[in-house]
């Protein structure tokens, strides 16, 4: 079990503007590589595009960082923003991390096949882009309690803003088999860590599943995770869990052996931040998942965004399991006004040098 000190005192943000600043940085080596794919017959699917940058000076401790995306997304979010700021990926590869942006199978550069994955989802809407991500606090009436405080979208987040059709432009259809798209992108990422080594994943929103199935996949070989508001165990429709067994749609592993999903007995319970909706846990923590509780892991949520009343019930379900691990809600380390979109947003540097000050502390 890693030992756990307050956050309050080890994570207060109080990083200096100086610190969030990308580093002069000389790039060893930097690539693209196709992970996970299969050929059948005439053509391939499950591939996986990879684009990496690698320091010449790597520190100790600084693990490959692995970053997936969310839904409607590509790896692209990671490595500028709509304004043309630097992303996360340029930010970590200044200070001494290897980074790996990954295209989820098929999205983006990793294309997509209707005849292995089926037709693609509906297209992006505009309508709720500005709702979920870039103008929360234009809509009346409120869509979630806490949407009026976002401040960090740079720009007007509405369509004909600059900025807003730059984050559209970036915006993919889905694969509409969520149990095809996890599998394969757990399949491709389980290949790209056999390359690589042990590393750190970070994941988003719909990536957020991957988290503990990529760790289940791959055992050792994952040295922390950051999963920055993650689909998992609650949401805002709250008549039942988001995923149906408690943080992933397919079980995990459970100690003792879980027989189904509905062995859990997942019961709606009162999230204890009382500023979000219900968890949906165990009435008792029967089952466990000893595997992952060697792992550092961040579960993170923004001020404004519509995970903040939900991520709660994540971090809940892990410590239930006998997980380990740490839940911030950015605003209680001083970062504010941030939506879903973290990484895009005026302060995503500041977020950055938390999330690595975390890492620092954290990573044996």
């Amino acid at each position: 079990m890693i030992a756990r000190a307050p956050l309050a005192l080890l994570l207060m943000a109080g990083v200096a503007a100086a610190a969030t600043r990308p580093l002069p940085v000389t790039i060893r080596e930097q690539g693209v590589l196709y992970t996970g794919g299969e050929v059948s017959g005439d053509g391939m699917s499950g591939q996986m595009h990879v684009f990496y940058q690698i320091p010449a000076r790597v520190p100790p401790r600084h693990y490959p960082i692995v970053f997936i995306h969310g839904s409607r997304l590509t790896g692209a979010g990671f490595l500028g923003t709509p304004d043309g700021r630097p992303g996360w990926a340029t930010w970590f590869v200044s200070r001494g991390w290897p980074v790996y942006v990954v295209d989820q199978p098929g999205k983006g550069r990793s294309g997509y096949f209707p005849k292995a994955y089926g037709p693609q989802e509906h297209d992006p809407s505009r309508k709720q882009i500005v709702e979920r991500f870039t103008a929360s606090q234009t809509i009346t009436p409120t869509p979630w309690p806490t949407a009026k405080l976002h401040t960090q979208w740079p720009g007007t987040g509405l369509p004909g803003d600059p900025v807003f059709e730059q984050f559209f432009a970036s915006e993919v259809a889905n694969m509409p088999d969520v149990d095809m798209q996890y599998a394969l992108t757990t399949r491709a990422v389980t290949e790209l860590l056999r390359k690589i080594g042990p590393a750190i994943i970070v994941t988003h929103s719909q990536a957020g599943p991957l988290s503990w199935m990529i760790a289940q996949a791959n055992p050792g070989r994952i040295k922390a995770i950051m999963a920055v508001e993650p689909t998992g165990n609650a949401s805002r429709a709250g008549k039942g869990p988001a995923t149906p067994c408690g943080i992933t749609d397919a079980c995990l592993t459970f100690t003792p052996a879980l027989p189904d999903a509905a062995a859990l007995g997942m019961t709606r319970t009162p999230e204890k931040q009382a500023m979000g909706v219900d968890c949906w846990l165990q009435p008792s923590p029967r089952y466990r998942l000893p595997w992952l509780a060697g792992t550092p892991i961040l579960i993170a949520s923004g001020e404004a965004s519509y995970h903040a009343g939900q991520d709660y019930c994540t971090s809940a379900f892990l410590t239930q399991a006998g997980v380990p691990n740490d839940y911030v809600y950015l605003p209680t380390v001083g970062i504010r006004g941030n939506g879903h979109m973290q990484m895009l947003e005026k302060n995503n540097l500041e977020i950055a040098a938390f999330y690595e000050k975390w890492l620092l502390r954290r990573i044996r």
